[in-house]
């Protein structure tokens, strides 16, 4: 088992930050922490705490996001579909892999009546 690696330091500046733009945000906040990747990896299991499921490089984009072959969201498994973050488009809050993915089968499902 790897060292625990070294926590990011805490921020208190960006909460100072966002009540200038954003009055009463700071007692707002009841609690926070802060997460190395190693805590990913350890508390969500997130390999190497990388959140995006795989790196965002150049083997890892478009057409080849999760693989080669499979980039348009079918798996190997009929009927079992890749709609997360290490789908294409990535990770990130846009829902875009889940968006892409519904769309994969429900073009599968017309091809099948």
């Amino acid at each position: 088992m790897r060292e625990k690696e070294s926590k990011p330091p805490d921020k208190p500046g960006s909460v100072t930050a966002r009540e200038r733009y954003a009055p009463g945000f700071k007692a707002s906040v009841i609690a926070r922490t802060a997460l190395s990747p190693f805590d990913l990896e350890q508390v969500f299991g997130l390999t190497g705490g990388d959140i995006f499921h795989g790196a965002l490089s150049l083997d890892q984009l478009f057409w080849a996001r999760p693989a080669l072959g499979y980039a348009d969201y079918r798996s190997p498994l009929k009927g079992l579909y890749h709609c997360g973050s290490g789908a294409h488009p990535g990770g990130g809050v846009t829902g875009a892999p889940g968006h892409n993915a519904a769309r994969a089968i429900i073009a599968d499902r017309r091809r099948l009546r």
